[in-house]
């Protein structure tokens, strides 16, 4: 069986616009795409977001019904598609999921502490982002706003919201 090498970056780039189609219809927000290669299966896996609720397995199969043979065309080999919610404590990884979870508490990871002496890690809350910049948090423990880098930062998580009601 000849061995395809398939250019992932460009399958991603003509499905995206699709995907994020199709899940606005459903009033959802794909918050990440990925395509990967797991033992010999390929995994087109989205994860849903929305401002307003939690996801609910009946988004995810809205979304999924949606996308139904739109995206056979553009991926050039058998795939399984799985539509789930990112997950309460969610790693941050793209620019535009600190647009998405603005006002959302996160625990962030710095690869050097704001002040000396200090914890690399705390619970904030995002209040902007500026892509030249960076990330304005409101730091809890002060009650401090900074502006931080995002190369400075060595890990974001949303941070499960239950936990803090004191």
């Amino acid at each position: 069986m000849p061995h395809h090498t398939y250019n992932r970056k460009e399958i991603l780039e003509n499905i995206t616009p699709i995907i994020e189609n199709t899940a606005m219809r459903c009033g959802v927000i794909p918050i990440e795409i990925e395509l990967v290669k797991e033992s010999s299966h390929w995994y087109l896996r989205v994860y849903l977001y929305s401002n307003d609720h939690d996801i609910s397995i009946d988004d995810c199969e809205k979304v999924s019904r949606g996308l139904d043979n739109l995206l056979d065309d553009l991926i050039p080999f058998k795939y399984y598609l799985e539509i789930s919610s990112p997950g309460v404590e969610k790693k941050l990884k793209s620019e535009k999921e600190y647009i998405v979870f603005k006002g959302k508490s996160i625990t962030l990871k710095l690869k050097k502490p704001i002040n000396e002496n200090e914890d690399k890690t705390f619970v904030c809350k995002i209040v902007d982002y500026d892509p030249t910049t960076g990330v304005t948090i409101y730091r809890f423990m002060d009650k401090k706003e900074y502006t931080i880098k995002l190369e400075d930062i060595s890990s974001a998580n949303l941070y499960d919201d239950k936990i803090e009601e004191k």
